[in-house]
């Protein structure tokens, strides 16, 4: 797998419509698995952020939503990172990212650390205690949600873990696009690997989400933006980027990891 065919699915979500929430983001799912080999979705796009009724609307780990994933996957031999949706699991709910492989089967899980307190996701989800990582086809990659991404130490984690590409799922605001554009690069500078990046559109109470998805090289330069629109973004992951970013540029021979402990 030298290079990977990426659909990155930019779409609305409508806070509290659970049901066209689901139907739009199925029906995208499944036109961008036509053309791509690996689909990936925003953050809690089942939901958005109207959170009073999360338990109510909580994904169970067989739930319908992640069987319609479980069968595009399957269907479509593809790989589908799932956004990331609440599930309940015993008596704690999860801000939780799937991912399904070609035969439809769940390769990892990856539940939400950072609680953005902002806007009282404590509140509401139980955080994860774990980082993730798994194997897209010959890629090693890593899986972060949303405000994750203001954590270097979580995504430099991952690239010691192996990781050549790290996904982030987002329902990031508007006020902070400049925030999500360079932190994105950031991380991708700084860890020398790709990101894949997935915001969605849509308003909150006032608040709106702007899209501009990114699918950033090892080297920070942006080979794919989304506009504020609803839309199926495509990249290309090109495997020869990595080993060639890091050979031009050797940070990771030059690291002395050792050094930083305070006296």
């Amino acid at each position: 797998m030298t290079n990977l065919q990426i659909a990155m699915v930019q779409m609305e979500v409508v806070s509290g419509n659970i049901q066209a929430n689901r139907e739009r983001g199925i029906r995208m799912a499944e036109e961008a698995a036509d053309k791509a080999r690996t689909v990936v979705l925003p953050e809690i796009w089942t939901t958005g952020y109207g959170l009073k009724n999360v338990e109510q609307w909580a994904e169970d780990p067989e739930g319908p939503v992640i069987q319609e994933m479980r069968r595009i996957a399957k269907t479509k031999g593809v790989y589908i990172v799932a956004g990331s949706m609440p599930v309940k699991r015993d008596d704690r709910i999860f801000n939780e990212t799937i991912v399904f492989d070609p035969q439809g089967q769940i390769v990892t899980t990856y539940q939400k650390v950072h609680m953005f307190s902002l806007y009282g996701e404590e509140k509401f989800f139980s955080p994860g205690n774990r980082r993730a990582s798994f194997q897209l086809g010959e890629i090693t990659a890593g899986l972060t949600i949303c405000y994750d991404l203001r954590f270097p130490e979580l995504y430099r984690s991952l690239a010691l873990d192996g990781a050549q590409m790290i996904f982030v799922v987002a329902e990031w605001p508007r006020e902070r696009l400049q925030h999500w554009i360079t932190l994105n690069q950031a991380r991708a500078i700084e860890n020398q690997v790709y990101l894949c990046s997935v915001n969605c559109v849509g308003e909150h109470r006032g608040i709106r989400f702007p899209g501009h998805s990114l699918f950033i090289d090892p080297n920070g330069r942006i080979t794919t933006e989304g506009t504020d629109a609803e839309s199926i973004i495509y990249a290309q992951y090109d495997a020869s980027m990595v080993p060639h970013s890091r050979e031009g540029l050797t940070v990771w021979q030059d690291r002395k990891c050792g050094v930083y402990r305070m006296e």
